[in-house]
């Protein structure tokens, strides 16, 4: 049989992946070929990986033997077409079509594994989410029920009757004893019924007393107007008992003696004697007023002089001074004599001893320069304990600091009265401040209490003498003792300071978190030349924030290699006026508030929110909150700052303190409120 008939007898065989069948006509008409339908991954799923390599390796070693073959039998001279040549031609086709289809097997193979590598992975992300919902329930519910557990209800706040006593005074109907004594629940309501009976007992109680309370008051009254008529009885009595009090030497003597001299005061020195006398009796018995000085040399310039001799002083002073300059050496000091003169002082001083509520006593003396017409006063301090020594508060209590600006804008530094700067001119007085150190300071709350009234605003309502005075004195009085007593509080405070101890009193605990890493290592007093020239508190000189009289201090926190210099302005009304911090960093390059918004920040903390540093009042704890705050806030900003990835190693400051937020804002703000009791920081 020929080939072709072979061939046409043939079955068509179609190869594919999912291949369908397909009709073919051959060339006899009505003949209809034999259709098998082949499918390599059907295939694939009966054949072993194995025998396919084995296989796959056994057709390449006898695909190069038929090379080897056919290259040796060209090589022996065999002609182009030759039979054996072709025969291995052919098997060399076989093997190679062999090759293919395994080659084709092998990447269905490879695509089926990646296909189930990916529905594996699939599964295995589902389960994870699934285990990661369950998680977060978990922690949800855990959350719930350490609220509930924690959760405390309003009864707990009302302070029951212990058990004993309740299930003595109750009566059984409420305490049943039978139902609350194996019931905690039971006996709580049990007990809080029997504490709503109570307090309506009271109520009404309280009631009775009310109206038990108007009957006696009426009856009070009436007594009163039966003792006041006996007043111009009893008056009368008392004139004629005089001799009486004599004899007897009652304690008015004394009283009396101190009434005589004071007729020998100068009138402000006696407006003040008055009211500070009157001021004592009615609220302050601890005040003690006496006077001091030379009686006699008092009672001599009492006596009414001619004023032909100050016309004659005034018209000598002139001369002088016109002629300065072609006198001798002689000149200086006849101009001494005449500016003693101009400055003296009376004879006789009032002392006003003010007791404070811990002992201690500040002494105020009152001096009046005759000719300048004005008061002075000077200061002591007497503290029942001795306080620790302290080198920045070295100038808390002396005279010249003591009381300034007790009222806003008062330094006490030059003469309140306008007709001393021609004075001055006479006796060549440059500046009135040269002589406060041995005249005492002439604050204008010092002439207030004298009764001497000089103009400084078109505005003020005109007063003069005792009204002026007794105006002035209750709240002058009560100024002084609050500025001892903030003077001494940070005396107290500045030798701590000193130590790098920073106090906070317990009432102030809360404000700050548990654990505090930066430690205060520096704490000194500047001048205000100092404090002018560093470069961080020049936008503060420049606003007029900074005076002379104001008190400056230095201190320096530290943590790791950063080191926080903090530069101070103390008015002398603190608390009432809060200190003034600027800020300056010295990590990883130099930083102030002007260059870094988060020191801006923190200085903000310390500045703008002092409200919340205030503590109990009046206020005393301000500064060492202020500085506590302040290392707290150097805690934050040197964990939430951000590490470098070029350093290995672990961080040099360690995230301690919870932050909601690390930074917010395009200024990459930091969180430095503190939230409490939480114990969490977040921004403002």
């Amino acid at each position: 049989m020929s080939s072709d008939t072979l061939k046409k007898r043939k079955s068509k065989v179609l190869r594919g992946e999912g291949a369908v069948p397909e009709m073919k006509r051959g060339r006899v008409e009505g003949d209809q070929q034999e259709i098998r339908v082949y499918s390599e991954e059907v295939e694939l799923d009966s054949r072993d990986a194995k025998q396919d390599y084995k296989q796959f390796k056994e057709s390449c070693d006898s695909l190069a033997n038929l090379m080897s073959e056919i290259q040796n039998l060209k090589a022996n001279g065999a002609k182009e077409g030759c039979v054996e040549v072709e025969q291995k031609r052919m098997q060399s086709c076989i093997l190679f079509m062999n090759l293919k289809k395994l080659n084709r097997l092998t990447h269905i193979r490879l695509k089926r594994g990646r296909d189930q590598t990916h529905e594996a992975k699939q599964r295995v992300d589902v389960l994870h989410l699934q285990l990661q919902n369950l998680l977060y329930e978990v922690l949800h519910l855990q959350k719930e029920i350490s609220k509930c557990l924690e959760f405390k209800s309003k009864h707990e706040e009302i302070d029951l009757v212990p058990e004993e006593e309740f299930y003595k005074d109750a009566p059984p109907d409420i305490s049943r004893p039978n139902l609350t004594k194996t019931d905690s629940h039971q006996l709580t309501l049990a007990r809080l019924d029997w504490e709503l009976e109570q307090r309506k007992r009271l109520a009404e109680k309280y009631k009775e007393s009310l109206s038990s309370k108007e009957k006696i008051q009426k009856s009070i009254e009436v007594k009163k107007e039966h003792l006041s008529s006996l007043q111009p009885g009893l008056t009368a009595i008392m004139q004629a008992s005089i001799p009486v009090q004599q004899y007897l030497s009652m304690p008015f003597e004394q009283t009396q003696k101190q009434t005589e001299v004071a007729r020998h005061l100068p009138p402000p020195l006696y407006v003040l004697f008055v009211q500070a006398n009157a001021y004592g009796e009615a609220c302050d018995k601890n005040l003690i007023v006496s006077i001091n000085g030379d009686v006699d040399e008092a009672k001599a310039l009492s006596k009414p002089q001619e004023d032909s001799q100050d016309d004659e002083s005034d018209s000598d002073a002139e001369e002088e001074q016109e002629k300065t300059k072609r006198r001798r050496a002689t000149t200086g000091g006849q101009l001494d004599d005449k500016r003693r003169e101009m400055l003296k002082r009376h004879p006789l001083s009032l002392c006003i001893d003010l007791k404070c509520k811990d002992g201690s006593i500040l002494y105020l003396y009152f001096y009046y320069l005759m000719n300048l017409n004005i008061m002075t006063v000077k200061t002591k301090v007497s503290i029942p304990t001795d306080l620790n020594t302290t080198i920045s508060g070295g100038d808390l209590l002396k005279s010249d600091t003591l009381l300034s600006c007790l009222y806003a804008g008062d330094h006490g530094g030059e003469t309140p009265n306008p007709a001393n700067r021609y004075q001055f001119d006479k006796v060549s007085i440059v500046c009135f401040s040269d002589y406060v150190e041995e005249l005492g300071h002439p604050y204008m709350w010092v002439q207030n209490l004298g009764g001497l009234q000089f103009p400084v605003g078109a505005s003020e309502s005109v007063c003069s003498g005792s009204s002026l005075s007794a105006s002035q004195m209750e709240k002058t009085m009560k100024l002084l003792k609050r500025r001892l007593q903030s003077r001494l509080a940070l005396h107290r405070q500045f030798a701590s300071l000193e130590h790098s101890i920073i106090p906070v009193s317990s009432e102030c605990l809360y404000l700050f978190p548990a654990k505090i890493m930066s430690r205060l290592v520096r704490w000194v007093a500047i001048t205000y030349e100092e404090y002018r020239d560093l470069p961080y508190t020049q936008h503060v000189t420049d606003a007029g924030l900074a005076k002379e009289t104001d008190l400056y201090f230095m201190g320096v926190v530290e943590r790791g290699t950063a080191c926080l210099q903090a530069a101070v302005v103390l008015n002398p009304r603190y608390p009432e006026v809060s200190p003034l911090f600027s800020l300056s960093l010295s990590w990883k390059g130099e930083r102030s508030g002007q260059t870094d918004d988060n020191l801006r920040a923190m200085e903000s903390e310390v500045n703008v929110f002092k409200n919340e540093l205030q503590g109990p009042h009046p206020g005393h704890q301000l500064l060492t909150n202020q500085i506590s705050r302040l290392c707290v806030c150097l805690d934050v900003y040197l964990e939430t700052e951000g590490q470098d990835d070029g350093v290995e190693g672990p961080r040099e400051f360690p995230r301690e303190k919870m932050c909601l937020r690390i930074v917010r804002g395009p200024n990459r703000l930091k969180p430095f409120k503190y939230n409490h009791p939480q114990g969490f920081f977040s921004h403002r």
